[in-house]
């Protein structure tokens, strides 16, 4: 090559002989610039990448679902009498215990109402007990045949009646009573209330519209739907063990919510082809809300010794998934896998790779097969991103 070089250099293309100071030149400047190019090929640096290992470890199986949370018991309150709201004894939103006083209606003519059937009992009673005692004197009569037998039989029917008469007082008296603590109304429910539909000094009549509306947020429960063909799995783990449940607000980076699953429908939707199913948490922090929509989590069991890589380790290509090993001499591999399901931001590899095998996560763009490559950290490679223009 350097004696075809020095032919075309000293005599030229077509033959013209050139001076020799002149092809001196040309050939130091031919062999610097082979030279510089042979240097420049040299001086390429290897690419970063930012590798991870591909491990061994139990992954959960899961299903995930999107859920919205519901008050686990809701009780609009009403109020069973009539009359003038004299006093509201919470505050809107505010929490309340069971039997905690909420309202209370004006009790005076339920009172009046009250004392008056005591009063008819009360009379009722004494004349029950005059009758008693005269039945029991004509009975004597009647048997030494002083008084005929149809006087007796109407003396005895007359206290019969009144101890009749007695027995609905009574029950007049407990009905009276009854109206009387409805005028006390009272939380049914641990809970918190909503807002109020009246305020104090109206009027308000029995049974017409809901004062406030309680909902029991502690526990909780989120109702959600998975697909019927996940229904199989559902039922076989439900069988053995109470299956757990996470939920989590969108928004929101704090620990998840911990719950079971405690309801599962008795029909699948045909028109969804879908099957409700409900999870109750305990929500002792409060970070479930009703109305709020949630992620869910349900863990149905734990596969274990599996291998698993970060999943920004699986690229996609023409034949399929694959990624790229690094070897110990700092050379890549491209290795077709299986991958499986991602937890957590890793995934499963069922078939390609082995545990503590080193994968490249970050730098893709400029490897393959065989490419020599630099190592670097997350850090590290975020510094160089931010110097290069």
């Amino acid at each position: 090559m350097l004696h075809k070089i020095l032919n075309i250099v000293l005599v030229g293309d077509k033959g013209m002989k050139i001076p020799w100071r002149i092809s001196g030149l040309l050939l130091l400047t031919l062999l610097a610039s082979a030279c510089s190019n042979g240097k420049a090929k040299n001086s390429i640096p290897p690419p970063p990448v930012i590798v991870g290992l591909a491990t061994k470890k139990t992954v959960p199986v899961e299903l995930r679902a999107i859920g919205n949370v519901q008050a686990y018991s809701t009780v609009m309150v009403k109020s069973k009498v009539g009359g003038e709201l004299m006093r509201v004894h919470f505050t809107e939103g505010q929490d309340v215990k069971r039997g905690d006083l909420l309202f209370t209606i004006d009790p005076r003519p339920y009172e009046a109402a009250f004392k008056e059937t005591e009063a008819n009992l009360q009379r009722d009673l004494a004349r029950a007990k005059n009758a008693v005692e005269d039945a029991r004197r004509y009975e004597s009569l009647m048997q030494r045949k002083v008084v005929p037998t149809q006087q007796y039989e109407k003396i005895r029917s007359d206290a019969d009646a009144l101890e009749a008469t007695v027995l609905a007082d009574k029950a007049a008296v407990e009905n009276a009573r009854i109206q009387l603590d409805y005028c006390s109304i009272r939380s049914p429910i641990d809970g918190r209330t909503g807002s109020l539909s009246v305020k104090q000094g109206n009027i308000i009549k029995a049974d017409d519209i809901t004062l406030i509306v309680i909902n029991q947020i502690t526990p909780i429960d989120v109702s959600f739907s998975i697909p019927e063909q996940s229904l199989p799995e559902i039922r076989k783990h439900m069988a053995s063990k109470k299956l757990q449940v996470e939920a989590s607000s969108p928004q929101s980076d704090e620990r998840p919510e911990k719950g079971t699953i405690t309801f599962v429908d008795n029909a699948v939707d045909t028109s969804t082809g879908t099957i409700r199913l409900k999870g109750t948490f305990a929500n002792r922090e409060r970070k479930l809300w009703p109305g709020q929509f949630v992620n869910l989590v349900v863990t149905l069991t734990e596969e274990p010794n599996v291998t698993v890589v970060p999943s920004q380790a699986i690229q996609t290509g023409q034949e399929g998934q694959y990624v790229f090993v690094v070897k110990p001499d700092l050379t890549v591999e491209s290795r077709q896998v299986v991958a499986g399901r991602t937890v957590n931001g890793e995934t499963v590899v069922q078939k390609g790779l082995q545990a503590d095998e080193r994968v490249v996560t970050d730098g893709h763009l400029r490897l393959y097969p065989g490419a020599k490559v630099e190592i670097k950290t997350p850090d590290s490679a975020t510094a160089t991103k931010k110097i290069s223009p």
